[in-house]
């Protein structure tokens, strides 16, 4: 006898039942950890910043005196605060642009059909994904007093008679350039699919009108790759804004405070690291963590706010 309707019905809402229950069985897993790994400590960090707790001793209301200790007597070239954020925002406005045109450019190179292309996009991708330690310590040996890297410019004349990571002046510019040559494999990776997502048709029409090969990197080319673009400058502004490990491994934020970022600061906060703090102070670090949030914020707000600028200006 066949099924009524109703019974159909009910059929079809238990199948549907069982089916959302094995979906959200899949999603369940990254929704635990992003709630207990990312969410609880994002909340108990900001409301962390409004208190005092050194971990050990019990927590008070400090209401926004954590903010006022951070700021007080701030200056780029004196204050902790100011000193990690002018380092922070150079470190950025360097690595953003240097690591752009050279994943770009490598994805413009690799992109043709020349031999070995598969090759070469491996190597350049493999620094992404092979052991930072080993990186900074290879680095650490390149960049040295009597290094390669030192040998070579002393050849061309340069009077270099430092190791980069122990100078001042050379310690961050030795961040950015582990930072661009790590990262522009990865990007490239990216870039690449955006190149081949430029349809032919559209060089073959200006090769027809005439134009040259820079023309149509500037009117077909850049202006394709803009999605593509404005996505690397979004992740790339909020990895440059977070950078710590490669800062850890190779100058520990010196010599002297030459190489502190935000995320530095926020370390020696927590764990009694920092000159003047022999304890950990949980709530000035959650608070210098709250300023971060707020750039990082803001800077990608603003860049969003500029995408149709930008399309349009392209």
């Amino acid at each position: 006898m066949a099924q009524t309707a109703p019974a159909k019905r009910l059929k079809m809402s238990k199948l549907e039942k069982r089916n959302t229950l094995v979906a959200y069985s899949f999603l369940a897993p990254n929704f635990i950890g992003f709630i207990v790994f990312t969410l609880i400590p994002v909340i108990f960090s900001v409301a962390l910043s409004f208190l005092n707790w050194s971990g050990g001793s019990s927590i008070t209301w400090a209401g926004l005196d954590n903010f006022a200790y951070i700021f007080k007597d701030f200056s780029f070239n004196k204050s902790n605060l100011g000193i990690a954020l002018k380092n922070t925002v150079l470190y950025t406005l360097a690595t953003v642009p240097l690591t752009i045109a050279c994943s770009l450019g490598l994805a413009l190179v690799l992109n043709k059909a020349v031999r070995g292309a598969n090759f070469f996009r491996s190597v350049f991708f493999f620094p992404y994904v092979a052991s930072l330690v080993a990186i900074c310590v290879c680095w650490n040996f390149l960049l040295m007093k009597t290094g390669p890297i030192n040998q070579i410019l002393n050849f061309f004349g340069a009077n270099m008679t430092k190791s980069w990571t122990s100078s001042r002046d050379l310690a961050l510019w030795a961040i950015i350039i582990v930072s661009v040559w790590r990262n522009a494999g990865y990007y490239m990776v990216m870039y690449l699919a955006g190149l081949q997502g430029v349809p032919a048709e559209l060089y073959e029409a200006a090769t027809m009108d005439g134009a040259n090969a820079w023309q149509k990197f500037r009117k077909i080319t850049l202006p394709m790759l803009t999605p593509t673009t404005f996505f690397v400058s979004i992740m790339m502004v909020i990895s440059c804004f977070k950078i710590y490990d490669v800062v850890a491994i190779m100058t520990q934020g010196g010599p002297g405070r030459s190489t502190k970022m935000l995320v530095t600061y926020i370390f020696e906060l927590s764990f009694g690291g920092e000159g003047i703090a022999t304890s950990a102070q949980y709530g000035i670090a959650s608070a210098v963590s709250m300023v971060l949030l707020a750039i990082v914020l803001l800077v990608t707000f603003v860049q969003f706010r500029g995408e149709k600028k930008w399309v349009n200006y392209m």
